[in-house]
């Protein structure tokens, strides 16, 4: 059994693909509440039986036609209920067999978060290979980019030396520790970590040990921490670790992108990369989806629109889809004015539970978010 939030801008089309009548789709429609939650493979002798308790304390649930006689073994159904709702529903399943005691551990992970300011996270590239060159920068201006972006509101400033586009060549460790040495000492020197949060974008041992040394408090890891080394590094200085889905490499991420199940199987690669950084004794872990890395272009538009289920982890969500070739895929547009299509869809990326945007244009961005968070703070 798997279980995912989803967010349905049309809920009757996500009936529809569960297999409900036509006629019951349209009221079920009419009923989503809050949460609505997308359970899968639930076998038969389960299925009545949630519908009759969810009913009972004023949630409910949306089955296939042929649930109700059980014509076949397992079915999805979509569970639909306020945060109540679904607490109180959960103590009552504990006691049901058929694995809905199982179901109820999971059903109060998928509660609505409140909403939190938005981060935005400025992009600087020490290199001349990254798919947007306006991002690119020699360790010369490199200061001068940096304190621009702390005039613009970021929050925080993500440094790297290798580009990760797909197809990039590999850089060795030393030409990254050849690039990037020198803007970090310069940092250090003229004490920017005091003024803005810096992030080192990097899965080199050397080199993230460097930037932590030298302020650096977070490590953008593309990685999701497959060395132990970078997570030792994290843990000693207590520092934020952000953790990204890739599919393969850089090299190889875009060569054929199936999953079983997309949602679901990023959702079990969070749980066993969380489980594996507290073991090393890491605290603040931010979680990336990885737009873009080993993705089809309607996989990158489902991960955004249903990123609201990975706020179930109790951490931060970061989103990276600026200027990325998804908007070219849907708008065909050169890298240079992909600007509107970025900001429309981390508006959305917000909306369904980002925290943090990555992000080239960080004024346009600030003043985007900064319009859409003062709508949602008026009270009536």
């Amino acid at each position: 059994m798997q279980i995912y939030k989803i967010q349905a801008t049309n809920p009757q089309k996500i009936f529809d693909h569960i297999g409900c009548d036509k006629t019951g789709a349209k009221i079920m429609a009419k009923k989503s509440g809050t949460n609505m939650l997308h359970i899968k493979q639930i076998v038969c002798g389960a299925v009545n039986i949630l519908k009759q308790e969810a009913i009972s304390v004023g949630a409910d649930v949306a089955t296939p036609k042929g649930a109700v006689v059980c014509d076949k073994e397992f079915y999805d159904v979509v569970l639909m209920g306020s945060d109540r709702q679904l607490e109180i529903l959960s103590t009552k399943l504990k006691a049901q067999p058929f694995g809905l005691k199982e179901l109820a551990s999971k059903l109060t992970q998928h509660k609505t978060t409140k909403p939190r300011r938005t981060k935005i996270m400025g992009v600087l590239n020490i290199n001349d290979d990254s798919f947007y060159d306006k991002s690119q920068t020699t360790q010369h201006e490199a200061i001068e980019q940096i304190e621009t972006m702390i005039t613009q509101k970021a929050d925080i400033v993500d440094i790297g030396a290798v580009s990760s586009r797909p197809g990039s060549p590999k850089v060795s460790a030393q030409e990254e520790w050849h690039r990037v040495h020198s803007l970090i000492t310069q940092i250090y020197e003229q004490k920017l970590y005091d003024k803005i949060a810096l992030s080192i974008d990097s899965y080199d041992p050397a080199v993230v040990r460097y930037a932590l040394e030298c302020g650096f408090e977070i490590v953008n890891d593309i990685t999701g921490l497959r060395d132990d080394n970078i997570a030792h590094l994290i843990a000693k200085h207590d520092a934020t670790a952000v953790m990204m889905h890739m599919r393969g490499t850089p090299q190889t991420m875009q060569d054929n992108p199936v999953y079983d199940d997309l949602i679901v199987d990023i959702d079990q690669f969070f749980a066993e990369r969380i489980a594996r950084a507290e073991k090393f004794g890491i605290k603040d872990i931010v979680l990336d989806v990885g737009i873009g890395f080993g993705k089809t272009t309607t996989q990158n538009l489902t991960l955004l629109k249903h990123l609201e289920h990975f706020e179930k982890f109790g951490r931060e969500l970061l989103v990276g889809v600026s200027r990325k070739s998804i908007i070219n895929d849907i708008s065909p547009s050169d890298v240079h004015d992909r600007l509107p299509g970025t900001i429309a869809l981390n508006i959305k990326a917000v909306q369904n539970g980002a925290s943090i945007i990555r992000c080239h244009d960080v004024k346009e961005h600030r003043q985007a978010i900064d319009m859409l968070e003062a709508m949602e703070d008026i009270a009536i």
